[in-house]
């Protein structure tokens, strides 16, 4: 009985911080805060259709969990909803980044790599991660569960957006 009340708190822990997408009747809304209240997580879950621009590979809408940059120029596309410190079932963080599309800056000098320097609400713990060539598939760990704050840079562009993990 108490690795059930266990399982049960801590899959209460999850709903509450608002990790998962809903996806009940027509009702339900289109997106949930990635945080929930008082997390200091705004950027928002969605759980419809990737954005028309995004959508190249993909088949019929392209349903799926993803969050827009503040900005609307990059999306991620998340395939390990929810992202998780931790994953002990063989799967992977993996995100999708797709940028809108845009020239690439005419400077030589800037790496069309994507630049991402995360961090970790309420603290100063920061982490770099880069994903070779550009927005494109990516698995993107990170130490510690919470609220991260991504800092997005490529060819000359910058973005924005709030991805929580959970724990495991």
């Amino acid at each position: 009985m108490g690795a059930w009340r266990r399982f049960l708190l801590a899959a209460s822990v999850i709903l509450l911080a608002g990790c998962t997408t809903t996806t009940g009747p027509a009702s339900a809304p289109a997106s949930t805060p990635a945080g929930g209240a008082g997390t200091g997580c705004d950027s928002r879950i969605e759980s419809g259709a990737l954005p028309e621009w995004a959508r190249a590979g993909f088949s019929g809408d392209a349903r799926m969990a993803h969050v827009m940059g503040e900005n609307g120029d990059i999306v991620a596309a998340l395939f390990g909803h929810p992202l998780r410190l931790n994953r002990t079932d063989g799967s992977s963080n993996k995100i999708l980044w797709v940028s809108r599309p845009a020239v690439n800056s005419p400077d030589p000098t800037v790496s069309p790599d994507l630049q991402i320097i995360a961090t970790l609400a309420g603290t100063d713990t920061r982490v770099k991660r880069e994903v070779a060539g550009g927005p494109g598939p990516s698995i993107i760990d990170l130490p510690q569960a919470g609220c991260w704050r991504l800092e997005l840079r490529w060819s000359g562009h910058t973005d924005t957006m709030d991805l929580v993990y959970a724990e495991s």
